[in-house]
């Protein structure tokens, strides 16, 4: 099991304490921290069990979080650029610091196009505009607003997926 921790969505921030107690759990891997605090992340690493890992949630801050000892990323932008996002990672173990971070910095306007509203309509929108024809997102969410698919598509352009 890998627990989801996503205050921005559930209003609960799990805590360190609770991490520390499940990373003693034989089924409980790790988490997904989507927190947007480094500081807990680095406190996790340092505290909870050597087997209980933890993956950055949040695209924006992969590489701080892979350079606090996170085991990759758990990915919305891997959905519309799955090549750069695992070389973006890929670079970093590989101890290419410098290229990965590039990466990330080149990635920025993209991610936050795809954060721009709530997940999946951005996702579902950048998928049908690379022709993958998904459909639109199942009601109570609508398609994206115009002027965010806008900048959606100019964010694909720049980075080189449309």
């Amino acid at each position: 099991v890998i627990c989801y921790n996503v205050p921005s969505r559930t209003g609960v921030d799990m805590t360190l304490e609770t991490y520390q107690a499940l990373s003693k759990h034989p089924n409980i891997q790790g988490v997904k921290e989507a927190g947007g605090s480094p500081a807990k992340i680095a406190k996790t690493i340092e505290t909870c069990a050597d087997d209980f890992f933890v993956w950055s949630g949040n695209d924006d801050e992969a590489v701080t979080a892979m350079a606090l000892g996170a085991k990759g990323l758990i990915s919305v932008l891997s959905n519309v650029a799955p090549k750069q996002t695992h070389d973006m990672c890929a670079e970093f173990f590989k101890g290419n610091i410098e290229a990965s971070r590039r990466i990330q910095l080149k990635a920025m306007p993209l991610i936050e196009a795809l954060f721009s509203e709530v997940n999946p309509i951005p996702v579902k929108a950048a998928l049908n505009l690379m022709g993958k024809n998904v459909g639109e997102p199942r009601l109570p969410l609508t398609v994206m607003e115009p002027q965010h698919q806008e900048v959606l598509k100019k964010a694909m352009q720049d980075f080189g997926i449309l």
